[in-house]
């Protein structure tokens, strides 16, 4: 395998062909923030909140650093005004829903103290849709206990029926938790798969 080199925040950096974006900053010591992201699962890319910008050519774009993989030659900023404001806005969609724990400390780093934001006390589910535990319990303990139901606004975290015990016994992914309340969707199962 070859190496690429390319700059993040204006450091030369080399790393192997197929290295992350995000795994490329670590490397080098550059901390960018994740909800979605953990080293012990697959990454998904899907809270966007590890969003860079990459430059390449004239064309500059936002991606998701934990899917991304380094090329030859591009050019990475990791904190930028356009980068700020959108996990400024991904915070502000997630703290009505998930007002705990690591969302509340991040929101407060970024200086939101309020979502413009609303959904109803009923609607709170306190899960950002990260995906943390699914993956966790397919991939690392291969329970396959967990999974998404319904799209859109709909989607929920369920367990399946046969094996929702297993989850509360379990317990392995709930650390992982950004909404900081898995527990409580676990023991109240209020979906089944």
């Amino acid at each position: 395998m070859k190496d690429v080199t390319f700059k993040i925040d204006g450091s030369d950096v080399s790393v192997a062909e197929g290295t992350t974006l995000l795994e490329a900053a670590k490397s080098i010591g550059i901390q960018i923030p994740t909800l979605c992201h953990h080293q012990d699962v697959e990454s998904a890319g899907v809270c966007r909140f590890c969003m860079v910008e990459v430059k390449k050519g004239n064309r500059t774009r936002l991606v998701a650093s934990c899917v991304y993989p380094a090329e030859q030659g591009i050019e990475v900023q990791t904190d930028t005004e356009k980068i700020n404001s959108v996990r400024k806005m991904i915070l502000e969609l997630l703290l009505p829903v998930a007002a705990s724990g690591p969302i509340k400390a991040l929101a407060k780093k970024y200086g939101i103290e309020k979502s413009r934001f609303e959904v109803a006390k009923e609607e709170q589910t306190h899960c950002t849709l990260c995906g943390i535990c699914v993956r966790y319990c397919d991939q690392v303990t291969q329970e396959h206990v967990a999974g998404f139901v319904g799209r859109g606004v709909k989607r929920k975290v369920a367990l399946m029926a046969e094996k929702g015990d297993q989850c509360v016994f379990c317990q392995k992914c709930y650390d992982l938790c950004h909404g900081g309340r898995f527990i409580e969707i676990a023991e109240g199962f209020p979906e089944i798969l």
